[in-house]
This record gives structure tokens, sequence and C-alpha cells, in this order.
């Protein structure tokens, strides 16, 4: 009497609480053991790309915000990048040192997520809860500067929003300490845990040749031992100034890519240290010669022609436009009035300053980039993000394409996963740190 032996195919996701919802990895298993895997990324498909060609390029940052939706700020500055590259203009010196802040502070959040997510769904619950503690330590930074914690559109073409509140500084410096101390409370729990490191080690190894072969960058490229950092090997903003390390693992394993992202975050904190200690003054105190006055008051006096002396009053605006007055604008935003938006109390007090801005937010009067086309990267929490843009001439977009670092990733799942054990795809799924909404945008 023969026997057939056949393999058994087995949906995971996209309703498993491990595929978040929005993946579907269809497994050919032969008993516990992975014999091929089948990667379906298609439900959150939101036309990113198609969407942005259909606005104007200051409306498209609320777009940026819902790619990596855990690490918002480094969407939004990669994007705005990539349009001053167009454009061919520089920033204020200010501006990118805050743009540097804020990605820093939102890639600590993002790996943050990634690692305790993953170990929670290896049953480590207590260090979720510690490390979503400490993510919101600094999404409480993240509200105060921006006004959101999530999708937060901050960063604008030539700058950015507004400027650091009073007391950002030490109130920062406090919440990386606090950050700090859950890191070393998380390190306690988990690398020292049997459990977690037996679950971790030896596997979803991808070796270091098959990693750059398949186009990976990030924390996952990193632990493979390949030192590639876009922050180090084609520096932007200010990064050319910081000192810090490239953390890289050996194995390439799942072990490797937890380290890896442990001492990024240290690396990160260093580097959001280092920016305040580098960073030039703001706003110059006693510049404004006038009162404060609230800004329907300064609308009201203008409209009745009663201007005099008002060009040198400073506007009191409410909490989501604070920081955009005319005694941070110089320090935050290009000086060029066909690209960033004129401080609120001239766009209050004279039809020039109206004119300005309304010029800039209507279609088919706005930011006008030359004919051409730009690419450029970022180091986002999961790799390389790179954005490329065509310009027709007009005030929209005529292409725009985004390159996701977790597309390239989950292409080489099947590389991690096949001869593993079936126990192994939620470590090695959580390594990857998916973000559907750059993966599948």
């Amino acid at each position: 009497m023969s026997t057939q032996t056949r393999s058994m195919l087995l949906n995971v996701g996209p309703s498993h609480p491990a595929m978040h919802g929005v993946i579907r990895l269809i497994m050919e298993l032969d008993g516990e053991k992975i014999k091929g895997v089948d990667v379906e990324i298609g439900y959150l498909h939101r036309a990113f790309e198609k969407m942005c060609e259909t606005v104007m390029y200051t409306q498209c940052f609320p777009y940026t915000d819902r790619l990596n939706y855990v690490s918002p700020l480094i969407n939004n500055v990669g994007f705005a990048l990539t349009v001053e590259k167009l454009l061919g203009i520089d920033i204020p010196e200010r501006a990118k040192y805050i743009r540097v802040i804020m990605s820093e502070i939102s890639r600590v959040s993002d790996h943050l997520t990634c690692i305790g997510a993953t170990a929670m769904e290896l049953g480590a619950m207590s260090v979720f809860l510690y490390m979503i503690k400490a993510r919101e330590y600094l999404y409480e930074l993240v509200e105060e500067i921006t006004g959101a914690r999530l999708t937060i559109s901050y960063v604008r073409i030539g700058g950015v929003k507004a400027d650091l509140t009073a007391g950002f500084t030490d109130k920062c410096f406090q919440k990386i300490a606090d950050v700090r101390k859950v890191l070393i409370e998380a390190d306690e729990l988990l690398t020292r845990n049997r459990i977690f490191f037996d679950r971790m080690k030896d596997t979803g190894i991808i070796s270091k040749e098959d990693a750059i072969a398949h186009g990976i960058t990030g924390p996952f490229l990193r632990g493979s031992g390949v030192a590639y950092d876009v922050r180090k090997a084609n520096p932007y903003l200010i990064y050319d100034r910081l000192d810090f390390e490239v953390p890289v693992g050996t194995k390439g394993d799942n072990l490797d890519r937890y380290f890896v992202r442990m001492a990024e975050m240290e690396q990160s904190l260093r580097m959001i240290e280092q920016c305040f200690q580098q960073i030039p003054d703001g706003a110059i105190a006693g510049e404004l010669t006038g009162c404060l006055i609230p800004a329907a008051q300064m609308v009201d006096r203008a409209k009745m022609g009663q201007t005099d002396g008002l060009i040198e009053d400073e506007v009191d605006l409410d909490p989501t436009l604070q920081g955009s007055t005319k005694k941070y604008s110089k320090s935050i935003n290009t000086d060029r009035r066909d690209v960033a938006l004129p401080p609120k109390e001239e766009t209050y007090s004279n039809i020039e300053g109206l004119m300005n801005h309304f010029k800039l937010v209507m279609y088919g009067h706005g930011i006008r980039p030359v004919v051409g086309e730009a690419y450029f990267p970022v180091e986002g929490a999961n790799g390389e993000l790179g954005f490329y843009i065509v310009s027709d001439g007009r005030d929209q977009p005529w292409r725009v394409r985004v390159h996701p670092p977790c597309f390239p990733i989950m292409a080489a799942l099947p590389k991690c996963l096949v001869g593993s054990m079936m126990a192994d795809l939620v470590p090695t799924f959580g390594s990857v740190n998916m973000i559907a909404g750059e993966l599948d945008r």
C-alpha cells in the first residue's frame, strides 16, 4: 500500500492578530514546517500617489502623514525636501534643526511601537505596556509642537509650521530621561528572558547578500551586518554635524534586528540632545514694538482701514497657529514669498500680505516649481524612504512616486520564512515592522 504526502495551504490573515488586519500570507506547510509563502499586500490601498497628483503641493502633507503613520514627521520631511530640491531653495538653520529633532522623536516612537508590539505578540504583554508608556511621553512632545499626535501635517515647504514652544528644551530632556528608564526596564525584561531570546535567536535569518539583492534598507539590512544609513551615506539637513553611530548585527536574525532597534533608539536620543546644544536662537526678544492683539480684533481693524501702527503689533493666535507669527517667521521659513506663507500679522493687517497668502492657497496660483524632476531619500524608521516628484510647472505635481522601505522587505519575506517553523512567523513578521500605509499605498 503506497502512501502520499501532501502539503497543507493555510491562510494567515488578513483577520489574524499578527497580520494587523491588512495583509494575507498563504502558507504552504509540511506539518509545522514552512515550505512556501505567498504574500498578498492589497488590503489598504488609498491611492496616495494619485491623490497627490490631484492637489497642490502644500495639500499633500496630510496624505504623507498616513504613509508610515507611526512616524509621520519623517514622511513630512522627506516630501518637503523633495519639493525644495525641485525649487532649488535652502531653509533657515533653525528649521533644519527642528526638522531633525522632530524626526528623531518620531523614529524612537516607531521603534518603541515595533519592539513593544512584537513582544506582545510573543506573550510579553508587560513590555508592550512599558513601551507604549514611553511612546506616550514622546507623543506629548509631538502634540505640544504640532498640535496633533498622529496626523500632524507639521512640516511646510520652505520650513516648518511653527517654532518650538517656550520651555520645550527642558521638557524634552526630561522626557528623554524617562524614555531611557523604560528602555533599561525593557532590556531587563526581554534581553535576559530565555523564552523571548530563544524565540528570536536564529529565526527569520536573511544573509547580507540576499538583503542587498532585494534592495532592503534600514534596521532590517543593518541587522544583517550592512552599515548603510541614509543619514550617513547621503547626509541631509544637519546630520553631518551630529556624532552618532550606525548599529549593525552579524547574523541577520530577529534577535539582531531587535538589538539594532534598541541601539538606534539611544543614538536618536543622543542626536536630539546634540541638536539642542547646536540649534541657533529663534525669535529675537523685543523685536516687536507694538501690542499683542487678538486675531479677530486685528482683522476687524484692518477691514475698517485702522492700520496706523498695526504692522508693528503682534497677533495673539489660537494654539493651532501659535509659533507662526512674524517674530518666528524668519527663523523657521524661507524668505521666498512665492513659497512660504507670510506671517499672520501681514495676512491679517494689510492687503499685500493677504494677497500673498491667497496666491499661495488658491488653485492655479500656489507653489510652482520649474519643469523638472527630483528624487530625495531620507532615513525612515524602516529604511530608505524616497519621494520622486515630476513637475510640469503647475502648482500640482504631475507625478508622485514613493519608495517605501517596507516593500522590499515584504518581497524578501519568503526568503526569511521558508524552512522555518510556523511559530517563527510571528517574531519574523514583527521584526519587519510592516506599516500598511506605506506598503500598499
